[in-house]
């Protein structure tokens, strides 16, 4: 079941000091129903989904931003914040709303439940519906395609720990709906909760070589959690290695950067379907160098254990270079 969005303005939002504590609560503000709402360039808003109701933060670019054309096709980002945090606080680590700007793009922060993703497909007692969140970000994607014309051919994903194999999982099992993806921190479930690619999608997983969290290599047998269980998972280059074979790419050509490697994988043209999009695109791997469980270039400091933030990369700018121009120059 899906209903028109509450939508609710966030003063200040686009400026305030980076605390995630500054976004105000949806249950403090006089609604606008239905329609686009064009009070605010960046709103709260919730959209009922399956008997749920889930919110997000909307980020819309200026009008000037998209190609000077306020009326015309956006590009989409949705997303996705990590587990225990919450979309306030990945904008502002990411500051993501800030680059797609300037790309005239709109990006949604959607709110997980419970501060979590079902980035696996085993049910759980605290998810026994492990589809529910792909459903609410098809669901999203729609509503924003109606309501702020997004552009449905450019509609792309990303994420951050649990919200990075959120990302991941959409590229899995939804490829024809995205025009790429990335996740930093995050990679696929295996196990009985494992993620399979099932189609071709450009796609960047950032990872820092020294994440304590959750290592390089994978988590095949993750410790047991009282609140949620944690997901076993791939490494992160077999991650990658997985929607590069889905995609019918070539062997990978590794190169070393200043403060990071890369890995890429060049997409196979004969296999893309749904027409030029995909076409040249790439799968790519981006080991950070002194990073730990963090998103590289962010100014807001990681909680502790979490390792160091890297600075030899800006995460941000080349996440968002890479989605709207997914081939191997980048």
């Amino acid at each position: 079941m899906l209903a028109l969005a509450v939508v609710l303005p966030l003063a200040g939002c686009a400026t305030d000091s980076g605390s995630p504590d500054t976004a105000p609560s949806a249950s403090g503000s006089s609604a606008v129903g239905g329609g686009t709402a064009t009070a605010a360039p960046e709103v709260r808003a919730q959209l009922r989904v399956d008997g749920d109701i889930r919110q997000y933060l909307l980020h819309r670019p200026p009008a000037q931003a998209a190609d000077g054309d306020g009326d015309g096709p956006k590009p989409l980002l949705i997303a996705f914040h990590g587990r225990g945090a919450d979309a306030a606080e990945l904008r502002a680590k990411t500051r993501l709303e800030r680059a797609a700007t300037a790309r005239g793009m709109l990006v949604a922060f959607p709110e997980g439940l419970g501060h979590g993703w079902g980035a696996g497909a085993q049910a759980t007692k605290q998810r026994p519906d492990p589809a529910l969140d792909v459903r609410f970000t098809e669901a999203l994607i729609k509503h924003l395609v109606r309501t702020e014309r997004a552009d449905p051919d450019q509609v792309y994903v990303a994420g951050f720990s649990n919200g990075g194999s959120m990302a991941l999982r959409m590229a899995a099992e939804r490829p024809a709906l995205l025009a790429g993806a990335a996740s930093v921190s995050g990679q696929l479930p295996t196990g009985d909760a494992a993620v399979e690619p099932t189609g071709p999608v450009p796609v960047m997983v950032v990872y820092g070589a020294d994440d304590p969290v959750r290592p390089l290599a994978g988590l095949p047998s993750p410790p047991p959690d009282p609140e949620e269980p944690i997901l076993p998972t791939r490494s992160a280059r077999d991650s990658a290695a997985a929607f590069a074979a889905a995609g019918g790419a070539g062997e990978p050509v590794t190169r070393e950067e200043k403060g990071y490697d890369r890995t890429v994988w060049r997409l196979g043209k004969d296999d893309a379907p749904g027409g030029d999009r995909r076409s040249g695109g790439t799968v790519q791997l981006l080991v950070v160098d002194d990073a730990g469980h963090t998103w590289p270039g962010s100014t807001v400091p990681p909680p502790e254990g979490f390792g160091p933030v890297s600075k030899a990369l800006d995460a941000t700018d080349t996440i968002l270079d890479f989605l709207t121009d997914p081939g191997p120059g980048h």
